[in-house]
């Protein structure tokens, strides 16, 4: 393979490997905290593309803003539509079996799919790519690399170093290591358990919509999107560990690498290699390469 192409899979690899991370890293926390199975965490993601769509232009009109207030203010609502949900609906499924979470959370997809259908109608959109990050950079002779696909990856980076450093410096990450561990010494401590939850929960919805947002100008908006991404996220999920920011990194890395260089090589089995790995890791590490967060 010609280096500068190898290059260029490279980047995509990481920028999908980012991506996927701040999904699944919002989905171990609240499976591996909460103990809730939630199938509608996809929907979030769809949630975050169809925001960037609908509210892009008028953050622009209305409040003067850009892209990165554009994000700002899918990350705000994504918080909020989190907490509330957790409250109306999450609150209610810690202590009842998976099959009940698995139904409501089912449920949840069913009716985020036809409220998306009846807000936007089932047609393919498009999110324009901010004018001063539409430009590429060369490598090599021939090629160029998008400057926006350089950003997504470092605003990927950025979430993730700032998400390692609030769950492994802060209290409230010391809060949320101690929930994951023990919830029964945690609320015995005089911690509100509820609270907790609550937040886990408004911070996971916002790391998938965020996500969504800042890839809806790579890949489009379209019906349908969350469920694609959900069932590669729930292989990380598994491969890194259940409630393991760690492993949920570098399982994205590893879920990114093996998805795009197996689209270059082998490309009627590149989804195919991605469980291949699934399987070789978990006959290796059945608990997945990290066990904690």
């Amino acid at each position: 393979m010609d280096p500068v192409v190898f290059l260029v899979q490279c980047l995509n690899a990481i920028q999908y490997g980012l991506l996927l991370f701040l999904v699944a890293s919002g989905l171990t926390l609240i499976f591996g905290i909460m103990g809730v199975i939630n199938l509608a965490h996809g929907s979030f993601y769809m949630i975050g593309a169809y925001m960037a769509f609908a509210l892009g232009p008028w953050v622009e009109q209305a409040i003067g803003g850009g892209f990165f207030v554009t994000l700002a203010v899918v990350v705000v609502l994504a918080v909020l539509l989190g907490y509330v949900l957790e409250w109306v609906f999450f609150s209610y499924l810690y202590e009842r079996e998976h099959l009940q979470q698995v139904l409501m959370t089912y449920a949840l997809i069913l009716v985020f799919e036809e409220l998306r259908s009846l807000l936007v109608g089932d047609d393919v959109h498009g999110v324009t790519v901010p004018e001063w990050l539409s430009g590429t950079i060369p490598l090599g002779e021939l090629m160029t690399y998008p400057v926006y696909r350089l950003l997504v990856s470092g605003v990927c980076l950025v979430v993730a170093v700032g998400l390692f450093w609030v769950i492994t410096r802060t209290r409230l990450g010391m809060t949320i290591r101690a929930g994951a561990s023990n919830r029964e010494m945690v609320q015995a401590m005089g911690i509100d358990i509820q609270f907790l939850y609550r937040v886990v929960f408004a911070a996971g919805v916002a790391l998938a919509a965020l996500a969504g947002a800042i890839a809806a100008p790579v890949s489009s908006v379209y019906p349908g999107m969350g469920n694609q991404v959900l069932i590669i996220c729930f292989v990380v999920v598994v491969i890194g560990g259940i409630g393991s920011i760690r492993g949920a990194l570098l399982a994205a890395m590893l879920v990114g690498f093996v998805e795009t260089f197996g689209t270059v090589f082998f490309p009627s089995a590149a989804g195919l290699l991605v469980y291949v790995l699934m399987a070789a890791i978990l006959l290796w590490r059945p608990e997945g390469l990290f066990r904690s967060a």
